[in-house]
């Protein structure tokens, strides 16, 4: 699946949907960490043990993201309880979606210059 869209934002954009993942630039990423500066592969833990660690290397970009946004793989899931709380007591929000919904809003949210981080599992 190919994203088309004219792009409007900088920094790193999910540009298409393969078998083996997301395409951003001249990478296939099977689960993706991503900031507005870069994107990364990112091996995710099982989903019920998401944690702030797991998340670090998103959660440390300067100025701190808006909120980050989960892709939490082929069907929507709620974010561990855990993880919601301790985002909460950084005052930083999550929003989950489905991962292929994710890929799509990052790059909405990306075009209004929004400043936030992602992490997507697998779909």
């Amino acid at each position: 699946m190919k994203l088309d869209r004219t792009r409007k934002g900088d920094g790193p954009v999910v540009s298409g949907l393969t078998p083996g993942g997301f395409r951003v630039d001249d990478g296939i990423y099977p689960a993706l960490l991503m900031t507005p500066q870069r994107a990364d592969l990112w091996e995710p833990p099982a989903f019920e043990a998401l944690n702030t660690d797991a998340l670090a290397a998103v959660l440390a970009i300067d100025p701190v993201p808006e909120f980050l946004l989960l892709g939490t793989g082929a069907t929507l899931r709620q974010p561990p309880r855990a993880l919601v709380r301790a985002l909460d007591a950084r005052g930083l929000g999550i929003e989950a979606m489905d991962s292929r919904a994710a890929a799509r809003a990052w790059g909405v949210l990306r075009d209004e210059g929004r400043w936030i981080a992602a992490a997507f599992y697998p779909f």
